[in-house]
């Protein structure tokens, strides 16, 4: 028998056709399955038809491992056509037999709007948990990995099959990234990376969220990384602090928004003292002079410029934090946004006593330059529970916002010196052992503009961010796994 059954998505039967015809010339392939969600679907010459009700769903993973019959099983996931580079399933073989890999994975270029382009993938690592995670179209199992991971499936999932199937075969064997561009696939989704980042959030997939978090629950206790929700109390009475809670803003060159974040700031009504700690990061666009006019104007305001010249977000974070200014709680304001009201200070610190947390993630929404609302609205990040958040936080790539923090602890675990992901690295590292507080209401407006450093990042770049984030997850996992054991 030849190695490999291929698996494709069928909606259109020309689409389906070409790429069913491509696949069968090669002298690897035995059989080609269309996966159509409609009965009675047009057949196609050597070619069988096998009803699904979604490509998402569990049942559809199974009913692939049963017609998994040989030694290994192309899924192609999207319903364009797929056009396969030259040798490309010979080096997809070849590299799967050689490496005994779970999952073999490839580089492919994406036509887009008549466009050819590469898409270099990352390497797949512990942490790699995330459920947009990108594999590509073209996913080459090991069947024998397939059977097993539908053998140990106990839940019927109708959104996580997919996802679900890659972390139980994950729990048997590698996944391998070839850094070859073996294949084209068509990609209709055109929207900038500042448009496609919320969909994870967007109230309408929460459904979907939730079969996330109940599959990646089960992968975090299979391989000895799940943590009870289990917290150590705080009492909220180290050190002395000349205030009770501090705002802390990083800045550079924001001339066209500062003043909205620092009035949003001043506004706040509290039954305690604050100040604001802006960290001015030799801006040159006329942003620190608006600053110092504020700080001369008003005590509250502190503007810091550092001593140093290689401090990203992270970094300026901890000259706010351990300066003498800085108050018991710490709290975040990006420079381009603004708070929801002038209670958003309170309600965060109240939030501290009220649950006794070392961090808190408040609520926000999407607007526009003009601070007018924008789809999706209100990011909730109901995934924060204080059941499993702890757990769901390896799965999601964000944290929410704003977030503050118990600045005894902050100053002790210290921010990574970056400009992206600083957050989300101290949300995993404060909830390995510290309740994360949550508020659902929205406390915060955060403007989507152009210059926004997410608005619209090129692959590599976004290559380099996701590998950060699945990097800080490793790091995590391997951390809470060695907590768990000690």
């Amino acid at each position: 028998m030849k190695p490999i059954n291929c698996f494709i998505a069928y909606n259109d039967v020309a689409q389906a056709e070409k790429t069913a015809l491509n696949l069968l010339q090669s002298d690897l392939v035995n059989t080609v399955y269309l996966l159509s969600t409609t009965a009675g679907s047009s057949s196609i010459a050597g070619c069988e038809h096998i009803e699904i009700d979604s490509l998402q769903s569990s049942a559809t993973i199974k009913k692939i491992s049963e017609k998994s019959t040989t030694h290994f099983s192309l899924i192609y996931t999207k319903d364009t056509e797929l056009e396969l580079g030259q040798y490309a399933l010979e080096r997809f073989y070849h590299i799967a037999r050689d490496t005994q890999a779970g999952l073999v994975y490839a580089d492919y270029y994406q036509i887009a709007e008549g466009l050819r382009t590469n898409l270099p993938l990352i390497d797949y690592q512990m942490g790699s948990l995330r459920d947009d995670f990108n594999f590509g179209s073209v996913l080459f199992y090991s069947s024998e990995c397939i059977k097993k991971a539908v053998a140990e499936t106990t839940e019927s999932y109708k959104f996580a099959g997919l996802y679900n199937l890659r972390l139980k075969v994950s729990q048997q064997a590698e996944l391998v990234h070839i850094n070859e561009h073996l294949y084209a696939e068509v990609e209709n989704d055109n929207r900038k990376s500042g448009e496609k980042q919320f969909d994870y959030v967007d109230p309408k997939n929460r459904a979907v969220q939730i079969e996330m978090e109940l599959a990646c629950t089960d992968h975090l206790k299979k391989i000895g990384a799940y943590l009870a929700p289990n917290f150590k109390t705080i009492a909220f009475d180290e050190g002395n602090f000349p205030v009770e809670a501090s705002v802390i803003i990083p800045i550079r060159n924001r001339v066209k928004t500062v003043e909205d974040a620092l009035k949003s700031v001043l506004l706040q009504k509290t039954d305690f003292n604050f100040n604001l700690i802006i960290i001015d990061n030799f801006s040159s666009d006329g942003t620190s002079e608006i600053i110092e006019q504020y700080a001369k104007a008003d005590k509250r305001v502190i503007h810091i410029i550092p001593n140093r010249h290689d401090l990203g977000i992270g970094g300026c974070w901890n000259v706010g934090v351990n300066s003498e200014y800085c108050g018991k709680f710490a709290v975040q304001l990006d420079s381009d946004d603004v708070y929801q009201d002038e209670n958003t200070l309170q309600t965060i610190v109240n939030a501290f006593y009220d649950q006794n947390c070392a961090m808190v993630i408040g609520s926000y929404t999407m607007t526009n330059f003009k601070m007018e609302t924008i789809a999706p609205g209100l990011i909730d990040h109901k995934e924060w529970t204080p059941e499993n958040g702890r757990n769901n936080a390896l799965r999601i790539n964000g944290l929410g916002a704003p977030r503050a923090f118990y600045t005894p602890v902050l100053r002790e675990i210290k921010v990574p010196n970056t400009s992206y992901g600083e957050d989300y690295a101290l949300g995993l590292y404060f909830s390995r052992e510290y309740q994360i507080g949550r508020i659902y209401n929205s406390l915060y407006l955060c403007r989507r503009w152009d210059e926004n450093s997410d608005a619209s990042l090129d692959v590599v770049k976004m290559n380099g961010h996701n590998l950060y984030k699945d990097k800080i997850r490793t790091l995590e996992i391997m951390a809470r796994k060695r907590m768990i054991n000690a």
